[in-house]
Formats: C-alpha cells, sequence, structure tokens
C-alpha cells in the first residue's frame, strides 16, 4: 500500500459521490442508483500523528464542527470564526491545548460556541477562561459566549455557560437530560457521544445528518429548470411534508406544485461520521464504540500503537492497529480513516496502514 496514496484518502473522501440504492426499481430488478455528494467535509487538520484535532464543514453552511482541540495553528482564522460547535473527547494537553487558539480569535466578536466534554469540563473550561487578565470587556458592544454541556452519564449533562461581558464569570445552568446518546443538534447534523474509558471518562462522538436529500441534475436539464436557491426551498418543502397542492417559485418568476417536482428530488439514509481516539481495549469499550460508529460513512479511530507493540497499548489504554482494524470491521464502517500513530512509528505510516488494513479485512476505503 503506496504512502502516498493513502495520505489522500480523507481529502478525496470529501469529494467523492456515495452511491445510494433508492428504494424504486427499473423494471422488477435493476435498483436505480443515485449518486449522492456528502454534506460533511471532515478532515484531520494535523494528519496521522499530530495532535487529534477534526475539522467538519457543512455544504452551504457558514458553520463548521471541531472535533477535538489539539495545535489548532493549521486553521486559518476564517475557518475557526466557522467553529460554532466544539465536541472534546477529553482535555489531555494534545486535545485542549487548541482552545486557547479558539479564543484568541473568537475575542471581541459576536459569537456562541457550544462546547461539549466529559466529566469535570465545565472546571477545565473556567480555568482555562480564568487564566487571562480580562480588560475592558465591560466596553465591548459584542459578546463571546462559550456554553459548555459536561457529560457525566449517559443520562445527565450539566450546564454551564461563560460571557465575555462578565469576564467569563461561570453561571451554571440546570441538568439536562440526554436521550439516546444526542448531545448537540444543529440544520442538518446529529451528534452523538458515548462514554468511554482511558485513563479516566473518556467521549466517542458520531455525527449524521437525519436524512440526505438530493437533486437530480438531468432531470432539472430534461425540464429546462435551472439550479438555485429555489432548490433548497423545494428541499425543505419536502423534508416538511408539505403536501403536493403547496405552491413553489420557480427560477424563472412563475410557479407550479410541489407535486409536479417530487421527482426531482431523492431521499436516502444521512451520511455518518465517527470519531473515536484515546480509549483503552477493553470488552466494554469495543461494545460501545462499535454501536456508536455502527454503518458510518467514514470512522476516524486511533491506532495509536503497532500491533506487535500491544503491551505497551494496553499499559498506555490505547488502541493497536489491529484493534482498531477489528473495530473498524466490526462496526461496518464504509471508510476507517485510522490516526492518532505514536511519534515513535514516524516514517512507517504505510506499515501501519497496512496493519489496520490487514485486521479490517480489506482496503480501509473504496
Amino acid at each position: 500500500m503506496n504512502a502516498d496514496v493513502t495520505a489522500g484518502w480523507t481529502a478525496r473522501a470529501l469529494d467523492e459521490p456515495r452511491r445510494e440504492p433508492l428504494d424504486c426499481f427499473v423494471g422488477a430488478l435493476l435498483p436505480i442508483t443515485v449518486l449522492v455528494r456528502p454534506n460533511l467535509h471532515p478532515h484531520l487538520v494535523n494528519g496521522r500523528f499530530g495532535d487529534p484535532a477534526l475539522y467538519v464543514e457543512m455544504l452551504h453552511r457558514r458553520d463548521a464542527l471541531l472535533f477535538d482541540m489539539g495545535d489548532l495553528s493549521g486553521l486559518s482564522a476564517r475557518d475557526l470564526l466557522r467553529v460554532d460547535h466544539v465536541f472534546v473527547t477529553h482535555t489531555h494537553m494534545d486535545h485542549f491545548i487548541g482552545f486557547d487558539t479558539l479564543l484568541r480569535v473568537c475575542v471581541g466578536r459576536e459569537k456562541l460556541v457550544r462546547m461539549v466534554g466529559p466529566s469535570g469540563f465545565r472546571e477545565r473550561v473556567e480555568h482555562k477562561l480564568l487564566a487571562y487578565q480580562w480588560d475592558l470587556y465591560e466596553r465591548y458592544d459584542t459578546d463571546l459566549v462559550f456554553e459548555v454541556l459536561e457529560v457525566g452519564s449517559e443520562s445527565i449533562g450539566r450546564t454551564a455557560r461563560f460571557r465575555f461581558k462578565t469576564g467569563f464569570a461561570r453561571e451554571d445552568g440546570p441538568e439536562t437530560p440526554i436521550q439516546d446518546g444526542v448531545v448537540a443538534k444543529g440544520s442538518g447534523f446529529v451528534v452523538r457521544a458515548a462514554l468511554l474509558e482511558h485513563h479516566g471518562p473518556c467521549l466517542g462522538y458520531s455525527a449524521a445528518e437525519p436524512v440526505h436529500v438530493n437533486v437530480w441534475k438531468s432531470r432539472l436539464e430534461e425540464r429546462g429548470l435551472a439550479a438555485g436557491q429555489w432548490l433548497q426551498a423545494l428541499k425543505q418543502m419536502i423534508l416538511d411534508g408539505a403536501p403536493d397542492e403547496a405552491p413553489i417559485e420557480l427560477p424563472d418568476g412563475g410557479s407550479t406544485e410541489l407535486g409536479g417536482l417530487r421527482d426531482l428530488i431523492s431521499v436516502t439514509r444521512g451520511q455518518k461520521i465517527a470519531y473515536v481516539t484515546d480509549v483503552a481495549d477493553s470488552p466494554a469499550n469495543r461494545a460501545a464504540i462499535t454501536a456508536l460508529a455502527a454503518d458510518s460513512d467514514t470512522f476516524f479511530l486511533e491506532a495509536c500503537f503497532a500491533a506487535a507493540d500491544e503491551d505497551h497499548a494496553r499499559h498506555r489504554a490505547h488502541l493497536t492497529t489491529r484493534a482498531c482494524g477489528e473495530i473498524g470491521r466490526a462496526a461496518g464502517v464504509r471508510r476507517l480513516e485510522p490516526f492518532h500513530f505514536s511519534p515513535r512509528y514516524a516514517g512507517e505510516e504505510e506499515r501501519m496502514l497496512n496493519e489496520v488494513a490487514e485486521a479490517f479485512g480489506g482496503p480501509l476505503g473504496p
């Protein structure tokens, strides 16, 4: 397996359409397949060996998701200003040191950042913010707000808010129920968390679209309809369950009924990404990770140590390349992206990927 080729897998995954079978047929036997362009575009900020940080852009959206906050110097200020949700696995330095980078860019701007982390996370965020002497904050017209959800159990989260206009004084909020692991929801995405074990509690995450709505370009062209913003309205009406007689404006200024346009749109299962790192190889962790990442389109999973160093991995509460591949196979993921390789394997990326692929039972991605 060529390392130069595998290094580009994550980037190529962003642009590759996903083939999805639809619930309709040509004749009696042949399923129609539509090419679905992904809405969630993830990339590892620091590659497979650097600090963990996964930046997820969303198609046609100004906001972005960030999983872990290792070294964020590889992201531009523009990238960082798009981040409105941050999901931290745990607060070891290589996963949390980038908080200061995000803070520095956002201070003085009107912005709300929602953050999720494991037990003790509110205190860690508070200590970060109060480590600085904040000057003249009461004179700013803008307010930077961090809303923090601390996941202490499978069913209950504790909340807190920190506002620049109060010098980031901590404001504890109510406990909030966590149902089905859901820790965040937004327009077009749902993030779930699973409680895992490292050297203490650690969280794994999955991010998924509830459904994916795709436009058939060939059918647009057949009817002489131009692409444009009106298609977003069409998609939303279909998702909202609008009746066939509902009117919709066309790009030429005319209008028609929704029922006559339904065949332009296909609705398939939503894209799913999972992210797990810094976990012990235990039966409980394997079961929880497999359930969290099940059927993911892309699964970012740590493979810190080589298969031959299993004893060392056990002592450090990390996964080996073999464990990474086995868990990815058990979860039935479409693409497995191993990362968080130990620096001791510098120059051996191809070896590490080959070991994961062998345990995975085949190529790590299409």
